[in-house]
């Protein structure tokens, strides 16, 4: 068998699986012919085959498998122009396909570095949340395993890359192989084109132990701030300075153009993938450099014209409907009517959340829609001061601050909060009210469960459930204020502040039933009939190994979260 470090780069990986397809994504070091062959119990084999499409000097297939049985594990591997070169010697790998209906369990998450696992690493950042459900998915029965591994934003961190990027960074610049943008003493330290994004994937991704996890349990990403830059469309402020910088245009580039590779394509389904006009334009072009001119084009359209492309998607699976949002590319940033997502994105989601025939509904957003509630007053409160509720100058400030502090959730975005409140009502009165209406959701580097009640009495769960990092941790200082914005009377004296600032009461309530937690971790929710049920494991380094240990475990019901 061919060493799978040599012509498979990276992957395989499982991305869209329903009950009768599944999808898997491959870079490999060359054009080649890929080929996904599934061999289910009963015998019956398929094979499908790809060629590779080449962009930047890198190469890239999808292959959509269709016609398998449901709710079954399906054996797989995976040959380049005929050479096996997955599962490695001695392994097996399978996928799971979904069932029609029932229960669902999604784990979930946000917030990785890249990094290595040395000595030095695990101490800096802790150990790895991907690496202890790796271990844990290799040793469970099938059974047991996450029907969904949802990554909620900051896969990669492009302004803050690890001590060996940068090293590499470095000898890429000495080398004069660097993008024109890099000549930016700004952003010496700084991924700042496709290729040197391409390394931040492989850094992620490339542990056998990771790479197993992925090619086993089926995925889906949204994108955030740190896929392009911190702070990443918090304000008109922000982008009127940082798109004059001369590294920007290249940068903008290259983060669109390998998310839309390496992230996105794999969240649609084949049938979606069947209609992608730019996919289709990838493949039927007839050299790498049309590819690069295409998706080159596509990016800064995207970036300057957010309703130019979408990248907020669904999933509807068992039990459960998956609505991921894009809360950054897509935001409004127009002073007077700055929104979280534009109403062409919002319209979107208001058509998927209404129209859902799913008992659970899940709001998947890499910012949290419900705040510690310390933190959302201060957030609406400067949103209020920065869009001039105390006069011209403290609304300088209070941009300042929005930018400085990073109050830019979805309390700094009021109309967008108050639209989420609205629908979440049309959606618990409606016809076909869901047993819950659930936000996952990251990015904030610690974990919480928050039960939440609208001014409508209903029977659906209310809950937002933050879990992050997977392994990022907060440094201590800002620990101890997420603590402070979880207590009353702080949440009360920041309240009032708001009020002041002319905010009006939100038609929204909330506390905070458990958290915040702040070590790496991972949640997994199940989508049960009868209760949610939630398990909260973080990542410890135990006898020479990175593992998970369940911190809690609850049933969430719309009355509150009971321990188990």
């Amino acid at each position: 068998m061919t060493d799978i470090d040599g012509r498979l780069l990276l992957g395989p990986l499982v991305r869209y699986v329903d009950c009768d397809r599944a999808t898997f994504w491959v870079e490999t070091d060359r054009a080649c012919t890929v080929a996904v062959q599934t061999r289910a119990d009963s015998g019956e084999t398929r094979r499908v085959e790809e060629p590779t499409w080449g962009l930047h000097g890198h190469h890239y297939a999808l292959v959509a498998v269709e016609g398998l049985p449901p709710d079954t594990v399906v054996d797989y591997t995976v040959s380049i122009d005929g050479a096996e070169v997955w599962p490695a010697a001695g392994r097996r790998a399978v996928v799971h396909t979904q069932r029609a209906d029932g229960p669902i369990t999604v784990a979930f998450g946000s917030c990785r570095r890249g990094d290595t696992y040395s000595d030095e690493a695990l101490t800096r950042i802790g150990a790895d949340a991907l690496v202890g459900m790796a271990d844990r998915v290799r040793d469970q029965d099938s059974s047991l395993w996450p029907d969904l591994l949802v990554f909620l934003g900051d896969q990669v961190y492009a302004d803050d890359p690890s001590p060996e990027i940068v090293d590499r960074l470095h000898a890429r610049r000495a080398a004069g192989e660097r993008a024109a943008g890099a000549r930016s003493e700004d952003v010496e330290d700084e991924i700042c084109d496709f290729e040197e994004y391409t390394w931040l994937y492989q850094e992620s991704w490339g542990d056998i132990r990771v790479r197993e996890l992925l090619a086993t349990v089926p995925t889906c990403m949204i994108l955030d701030d740190h896929d392009l830059r911190d702070d990443w469309n918090s304000s008109a402020d922000w982008r009127a300075e940082v798109t004059r910088a001369p590294w920007w245009q290249d940068r903008v580039i290259g983060a669109f153009s390998s998310y839309w590779v390496y992230q996105h394509l794999g969240n649609l389904s084949p049938q979606e993938l069947e209609e992608d006009e730019m996919y289709a334009a990838m493949r039927s072009a007839t050299s790498d450099a049309e590819r690069e001119k295409l998706l080159a084009e596509f990016a800064l359209r995207a970036d300057s014209e957010p309703s130019s492309a979408r990248w907020s998607y669904h999933r509807d699976i068992g039990n459960t409907r998956l609505i991921m949002i894009d809360s950054r590319c897509s935001r409004d940033l127009t002073p007077e009517r700055r929104a979280m997502v534009d109403d062409t994105e919002w319209a979107w989601v208001r058509e998927k959340a209404l129209t859902a025939e799913t008992e659970h509904v899940l709001l998947g957003s890499s910012l949290p829609f419900l705040m510690l509630p310390g933190l959302h007053n201060i957030e609406q409160w400067n949103e209020a001061v920065a869009q001039g509720a105390w006069g011209r100058r403290a609304a300088t400030v209070g941009e300042k601050l929005r930018i400085a502090l990073d109050l830019e959730h979805w309390a700094a975005f009021d109309k967008s909060f108050a639209d989420m409140v609205d629908l979440v009502d049309e959606v618990v009165t409606g016809p076909q009210a869901p047993r819950s209406l659930v936000w996952l959701s990251g990015d904030v580097h610690c974990s919480y469960v928050a039960r939440a009640e609208t001014r409508v009495p209903t029977s659906t769960a209310l809950y937002q459930l933050t879990m992050s990092p997977f392994r990022n941790p907060l440094d201590l200082p800002i620990r101890a204020v997420n603590r402070l914005a979880i207590r009353r009377p702080v949440a009360r004296v920041l309240e009032r502040l708001a009020r002041r600032a002319k905010v009006e009461p939100v038609h929204a309530r909330w506390e905070t039933e458990a958290g915040p937690w702040f070590d790496n971790g991972v949640m997994s929710l199940t989508t049960d009939s009868q209760a949610l049920h939630l398990r909260v494991d973080h990542a410890a380094v135990a006898d020479g190994r990175q593992t998970l240990r369940t911190t809690a475990e609850y049933d969430l019901t719309p009355s509150g979260a009971r321990r188990r």
